[in-house]
């Protein structure tokens, strides 16, 4: 054996070699899940659907339905099986997103060994698995599905490793091990740390834990480093690409993460044996919310639609809340029983005095109540709203990918909110529309009144509309309203003209597209719309043989007639001054996608970052297709918002309907994402290749930045307590400056550097400190924003985080130090 000092820097040498050569390998493409191997996803994925099957049996019984079992249980059998077909895309985006956060804790819990349940580490490990599920419990309790997603993923990912990196398949065993997920009942036969558990080995491991570990049925698992050789002598190693410990007596390892591992041979027992664990967690907490909510969960309900609205309801706002208050009981009734009918319903009022509180409910008599509560009252002669602080409230709690109105006839008092409100728009991909009822005339804007600018601005960078129209007028857009909080709508094209062009726009149209609408914002718009059939209809005709047209001040809403849509389709838009223009339509073909950092070790995976991309380097997107299961990207492009270039990708299909986008070369300014595809739906003998293909468009617009920023939750969140939240500005610059904000949904008082440097390295770290009532709820979820802006290119970005708090009384200081670090 080596001196330990020769040994240290031979081990110094081979590990900055290994990540060198790493680093290379990271260059070249690569798959992120295995083709030969089940995957945490696959895992996932499989008790998902299972225990989902059995809670929409038992529910569709119980409601007096047919519950009719799948043949082949995938997201769009099992929607249907539920009654609820419109599911299939929210139930197979709920799995995505417990999966993502599933491969985050291999990304960015890589060297925290209680997370993957390595060097022997069962006690901490258990500890994060009951945690977890007391923080998916009360979360669901609060109706915090987002974040009860998120926690699940992680949870499940230490649960499921167990069975992957501990011996307990090599002891004989064949069904769970149900202590993992049982807080009262005692670990049991622990190998202590000075028992030798493995012998030496080289290639096939079969057989390198040790008889007595076996006879004696102790539990053990595999140690593991990519930074260090050491372990407790005769220690059986995690073995694999890059685990230092393997390398040293004993050697070799005992994983089964793949059939070609170094317990290989076992890998698909433990599998079957993890996803047999999956299902029990997830009865667990199936048993603890009940069948409706575990359902929701999952994103199993009647529709994925959302009612959200933000109301000023200042002085001045008297007609506008009877507006309110019309066509929420208008949707709530027309709705009621049929795929529609929202699932969720969600109110922040404001004035010019304050913001909030949010309501919640998925009970439609409790939103009315709270809407028919509304009062104008209050406000100054200034007329200047705590507008955009309400928006940012109902960005925090409303799901992803929702769709909020506000409606206000003043100017944002808070206008320095502007930038966290856009961070949350990108992060939560939601869409916001402006009710705005203080136009002005005779102007060259796209909004006629200038002090609406900032509410522009946020309705382009949502992909929403900014419609100004003077009170009498109200209940003409609102109309809107009711079309665009439906489930299953999807954009298929958007575009932005600052300033405005005479241009054409060419789109195509597939089969499954119903209610095709066209929404243009604008002054003095001409348009002209024509058909796959040739048929053209202009703006002047209001009710012509193609579509109809409403128009309202500075929006216009053409609703297409004929039932024959699938084809391409061409809009010339006439107009010297800017416009905005959104194609939209109902189908259940859609996608979903989130940027990612691809990483090789200790194997191939993903993890998702919730800020902008790196405008220095490739970019990469992990792309989820939504709808019957048969769609296929051929192309997918990142589009420049206000012009026609666009960015090509590189695409590798990742199984599932899951593809790794990666492109080369990033927008200098904002850009949308772009699928083109092909689909079966709709196909028959007599269809034409038009019918067989699909264009779908992001409705959010995302821009790239100079410089990268992340935060990570480290610890548990205990009420009463403060936490930390340290996070990182890095960069290609050395010494630059910047400015730092954050804020948080709950409001908590807060602690955090107001400026940064970057040292020699290009980096930079801060820590934000979060103080906690003692009265706060487990399961409280809150939403904390860290931005970041260089002053002297005022390029801006951020790390968005979602946080929970966990249950009320903390473990003994020594716990929480040495069980409790980096849950």
């Amino acid at each position: 054996m080596f001196p330990k000092l020769i040994f240290t820097t031979f081990s110094f040498f081979f590990f900055y070699f290994f990540m060198s050569l790493i680093a290379q390998m990271s260059i070249h493409a690569f798959k992120v899940i295995s083709s030969s191997s089940n995957t945490h996803h696959n895992i996932t994925r499989a008790a998902v659907l299972q225990t989902s099957a059995e809670a929409c049996r038992t529910h569709v019984l119980q409601q007096g339905g047919n519950f009719v079992p799948p043949n082949s249980l995938t997201a769009e059998s099992l929607a249907k099986a539920c009654l609820s077909p419109a599911s299939a895309s929210t139930l197979k985006s709920a799995i995505t997103d417990i999966s993502i956060r599933n491969a985050w804790v291999d990304g960015r819990r890589m060297f925290n060994v209680e997370y993957h349940f390595d060097d022997e580490s069962f006690e901490q490990a258990r500890n994060l698995i009951t945690e977890g599920v007391s923080l998916v419990k009360a979360s669901l309790r609060l109706k915090n599905y987002e974040y009860a997603r998120q926690r699940l993923g992680e949870t499940l990912h230490t649960l499921q490793d167990f069975y992957s990196h501990s011996n307990w398949i090599e002891l004989g065993n064949r069904s769970p091990y149900s202590t993992l997920i049982k807080s009262s009942l005692p670990l049991d036969n622990l190998a202590d740390v000075n028992t030798p558990t493995c012998s030496s080995c080289d290639g096939d491991c079969t057989g390198n834990i040790l008889e007595t570990i076996i006879t004696q049925k102790k539990l053990t698992s595999g140690y593991f480093s990519l930074r260090s050789p050491n372990k407790p002598k005769g220690k059986c190693s995690h073995g694999g690409l890059g685990d230092l410990t393997s390398l040293v007596t004993p050697k070799g390892g005992i994983n089964k993460d793949g059939t070609t591992t170094a317990h290989g041979s076992l890998h698909f027992v433990a599998a079957d044996v993890a996803t047999a664990a999956t299902r029990d967690l997830l009865q667990d907490i199936r048993e603890a919310a009940g069948n409706v909510e575990f359902l929701r969960l999952m994103g199993i309900s009647k529709s994925s639609s959302v009612l959200c609205f933000v109301v000023d309801t200042s002085a001045s706002m008297t007609e506008e809340i009877a507006e309110v208050k019309r066509i929420t009981s208008y949707i709530i009734d027309s709705r009621r029983g049929t795929v529609d009918e929202p699932s969720a319903y969600i109110l922040v009022p404001f004035s010019n005095s304050g913001f909030g509180p949010v309501y919640k409910t998925t009970d439609p008599a409790v939103f009315k109540t709270e809407v028919n509560a509304l009062s104008a009252g209050g406000g100054g002669a200034d007329d200047l709203e705590m507008s955009l602080s309400g928006l940012w409230l109902a960005l925090a709690a409303a799901p992803v990918a929702s769709e909020i109105f506000l409606f206000t006839d003043g100017e944002p008092k808070d206008a320095e909110m502007k930038s966290t409100v856009l961070a949350l728009i990108e992060s939560t991909k939601s869409t916001v529309n402006f009710v705005l009822t203080n136009p002005r005339s005779n102007t060259t804007r796209s909004l006629s009144n200038p002090v609406n600018q900032v509410y522009e601005d946020l309705a382009v960078a949502s992909g929403g509309l900014g419609i100004e129209v003077p009170n009498q007028l109200l209940a003409d857009t609102t109309s809107a309203i009711n079309d665009t909080s439906i489930s299953s709508l999807v954009t298929i094209f958007q575009t932005v003209r600052d300033p405005g062009t005479a241009e054409p726009f060419s789109f195509a149209v597939d089969s499954s597209v119903r209610n095709l609408t066209f929404y243009i914002t604008g002054n003095s718009t001409q348009f002209t719309i024509t058909a796959p059939s040739g048929q053209s209809q202009s703006s002047g005709q209001s009710d012509g043989s193609l579509a109809v047209i409403q128009s309202v001040v500075n929006f216009h809403m053409v609703q297409v007639k004929t039932s024959s849509q699938a084809g391409g389709w061409t809009i010339y838009m006439n107009s010297t001054q800017p416009y905005t223009l959104k194609v939209t339509g109902k189908s259940s073909i859609n996608f979903q996608f989130d940027f990612v950092e691809v990483y090789q070790v200790p194997h191939p995976g993903y993890t998702v970052f919730k800020s902008r991309p790196r405008s220095d380097g490739n970019v990469t997107l992990l792309l989820s297709m939504l709808g019957s299961g048969s769609e296929v990207p051929t192309e997918v492009t990142l589009v420049e918002a206000s012009g026609s270039r666009f960015h090509t990708s590189l695409l590798e299909d990742v199984g599932n309907g899951d593809f790794l986008v990666t492109v080369t070369t990033v927008p200098k300014w904002e850009f949308y994402v772009r699928v083109i595809g092909q689909t079966n739906i709709g196909q028959t003998s007599s269809s034409t290749s038009d019918y067989h293909s699909f264009q779908r468009q992001s409705s959010t617009r995302h821009r790239a930045s100079s410089f990268g920023v992340t935060a990570e939750r480290n610890g548990t969140w205990f009420p009463g307590q403060l936490f930390s939240i340290p996070f990182t500005v890095a960069t290609s610059n050395s010494y630059s400056n910047y400015t730092v904000t954050a804020r948080n949904s709950g409001q908590y008082n807060m602690t955090f550097p107001s400026s940064l440097t970057t040292g020699s390295d290009g980096r930079a770290n801060g820590v934000v400190e979060l103080s906690t009532p003692g009265n706060a709820t487990a399961g409280t979820e809150v939403i904390l924003t860290i931005e970041v802006t260089k002053p002297e290119t005022n390029d801006t970005n951020y790390a968005f985080l979602r946080l929970a708090v966990s249950r009320a009384v903390a473990p003994p200081a020594g716990l929480a130090l040495s069980l409790w670090l980096s849950a």
